[in-house]
């Protein structure tokens, strides 16, 4: 009887050292690594049109190209946020345009939606104080097993939404986000079209 309980809590044990992962694998990015988004018309991850470079064709290095760049005085939209990871594996993207029109992805499949006025007001607001050249245009890496990232992203910068670059955005883009993930008949913050 008492072999049986250790047998059980050794594997018990196992078990779950095992679905905790390694971060330290050194043969790649661990299973919970999020993938990283890409778009026929934008740049990997933010889907926002180029900012000025192409990556070229076998190196990693930006090419320059004759595209122009936004500034951030042109406008704070559009704006990309992106929720990747987590214990639940999300996988949601919003993008956010000029016009207040939003098209969401999650898991359940895509929609397209309008963000309410006053919402879309105090982003365009919050977005407008971020100095978006400051931030990395790389996007954020996994820290540690089931790292939840989410992020968000505009003009070539793009950070997590707990930066402190971007904290004027945070509270009205998670609302935004809690929202998405609703049912689309029961938003009441971004209204299907």
């Amino acid at each position: 009887m008492k072999i049986h309980r250790l047998t059980t809590l050794v594997l018990l044990a196992g078990l779950t050292l095992t679905a905790c992962g390694d971060e330290t694998d050194p043969a790649g990015p661990s299973a919970s690594t999020p993938p990283t988004p890409t778009t026929s018309t934008g740049s990997p991850t933010t889907g926002i049109p180029s900012t000025g470079t192409t990556p070229g064709p076998s190196s990693s290095a930006p090419t320059p190209t004759t595209s122009t760049s936004p500034s951030p005085t042109s406008g704070a939209l559009p704006l990309v946020l992106t929720r990747d990871g987590g214990f639940a594996g999300f996988a949601d993207r919003i993008v956010i345009g000029q016009d207040g029109i939003a098209d969401v992805t999650t898991r359940r499949g895509k929609s397209r939606c309008r963000v309410e006025a006053g919402l879309l007001a105090t982003i365009k607001t919050a977005a407008a104080k971020v100095d978006w050249s400051s931030l990395n245009p790389k996007p954020p890496t996994v820290e540690h097993p089931d790292d939840m990232i989410v992020a968000v992203s505009a003009h070539g910068g793009i950070a997590r939404l707990e930066d402190p670059r971007v904290k004027p955005l945070s509270g009205p883009l998670a609302k935004l986000l809690t929202d998405s993930y609703r049912a689309t008949p029961d938003r009441t913050l971004c209204k299907p079209l």
